[in-house]
């Protein structure tokens, strides 16, 4: 991400930024690489709401508005940070690895160096979701918060006083950068890991008021946290790498309906609500 010195520093401070000093060389590299006071680079800036639907193309999860198990996110403080889109998502770009294959039973002749090829299936396996998640303040620690108590949530089944009592976890649509590339694909999730690194800050957060806990150092240069400010409060890690596997899942009249012309030339998309991969 790139940033923007006022010059006002750059002029003011002259023994900090002279003789070849860290924010000298780094203006210079920017001001070398076209990126000025008119670069439209400058006011960009990593997001993790705010976007319209028909702008955002980020990877994310979500529960189809039609889910029995689309009440989890009503009155819910926790998952609130989630409620407008419906479920999580990656705000920096991840890394998504999608494999489609075709099954062949290979059928031995007698006497015969090679041998037929029978088709058998097509699939779509597991796709793999890894990405980075970045917390810079508390409002940030609460999304990742919420983020990591949504997956823990909708990799369990509904039992014991649950409202959908017997019910397997729910089904989510996977999207992600566009219509034609993966638009509401129904998909369960296998398997989701989040990662707490060591050796890096953790910011905390408060759900009930969104306030971080007050942090301060005494005379030993020791780190002082106001308990009175701490409790209930989470701590959420600055950077974290989030992962997730899911499987795409097709109702039978979905498949009934499939036509392979319209899957080609993409009006199977969106035709039904249902994306096809």
């Amino acid at each position: 991400m790139a940033f923007k010195i006022p010059k006002k520093l750059v002029e003011k401070d002259s023994a900090f930024l002279g003789g070849g000093g860290f924010i000298n060389k780094t203006w210079a590299r920017l001001t070398g690489a076209g990126l000025g006071d008119d670069s439209r680079i400058q006011s960009a800036k990593a997001k993790w709401s705010g976007r319209s639907g028909a702008q955002d193309w980020r990877v994310r999860l979500q529960i189809p508005n039609q889910s029995d198990f689309a009440y989890l996110l009503d009155n819910n403080e926790l998952l609130e940070p989630l409620a407008k889109s419906r479920g999580v998502f990656w705000p920096v770009t991840p890394a998504v690895i999608v494999q489609n294959s075709a099954n062949y039973n290979p059928l031995a002749q007698t006497h015969s160096n090679y041998p037929f090829q029978a088709y058998q299936n097509s699939q779509v396996d597991t796709i793999s979701i890894v990405g980075e998640f970045p917390v810079q303040n508390s409002d940030d620690a609460k999304h990742w918060i919420a983020t990591v108590k949504f997956l823990r949530t909708m990799t369990k089944m509904a039992f014991g006083k649950s409202k959908n009592k017997g019910s397997p976890p729910p089904i989510m649509h996977f999207s992600g950068y566009g219509d034609h590339v993966y638009d509401k694909v129904p998909v369960v999730i296998n398997q989701f890991s989040v990662e707490l690194r060591p050796g890096i800050d953790y910011i905390s957060t408060n759900q009930d008021s969104g306030q971080a806990a007050a942090i301060g150092v005494d005379k030993f240069d020791n780190y002082v946290i106001d308990e009175n400010k701490v409790e209930d409060s989470s701590w959420a890690p600055t950077i974290s790498t989030v992962s997730c596997m899911v499987t795409p899942i097709y109702s039978r009249e979905t498949i009934k309906n499939f036509s392979l012309k319209k899957f080609a030339d993409g009006s199977l998309d969106t035709e039904r609500g249902i994306g096809l991969v």
